[in-house]
């Protein structure tokens, strides 16, 4: 964890020396690290899938539809956006009512607890449990 303080430290020194080496190239003094970094850390926790699905959605719409074909992105990105929110919102509550409530006894591969019979079984060294593999 501490390193990454060094990493913010040298970041806007990096994007300064990029700016000076490429002056012609307008794109880098908006380069903003701290709001890079600041909106991952608002993410939700996700894996690499969501936030591959988020770059590419995102680089297709915002650069790509954006620069090309600027008429109907500004015709439908506002729909794909209220989409893509009232898709995960209806998904929130089908969860929800679906797998979260405990009182439905549901029983499905995935509400069954776990099972891997290892995956109770520790895993710093020289840790022995009955049952368990050596670490």
């Amino acid at each position: 964890m501490n390193w990454f303080f060094l990493g913010g430290a040298l970041g806007p020194a990096i994007v300064w020396l990029l700016h000076k080496s490429f002056p012609k190239q307008s794109w880098i003094p908006l380069i903003n690290l701290p709001v890079l970094l600041g909106a991952t850390a608002m993410m939700p926790p996700a894996t690499p899938v969501n936030y591959n699905a988020w770059i590419i959605v995102g680089t297709i719409f915002n650069f790509f539809i954006f620069r090309y074909r600027k008429n109907w992105w500004q015709r439908y990105n506002y729909v794909l956006s209220a989409a893509l929110d009232a898709g995960l919102a209806f998904m929130a509550v089908l969860l929800y009512f679906t797998v979260g409530i405990e009182e439905r006894n549901v029983n499905w591969w995935g509400t069954d607890g776990e099972h891997c019979g290892l995956a109770t079984c520790p895993t710093a060294k020289g840790i022995m449990v009955d049952g368990c593999p050596a670490t």
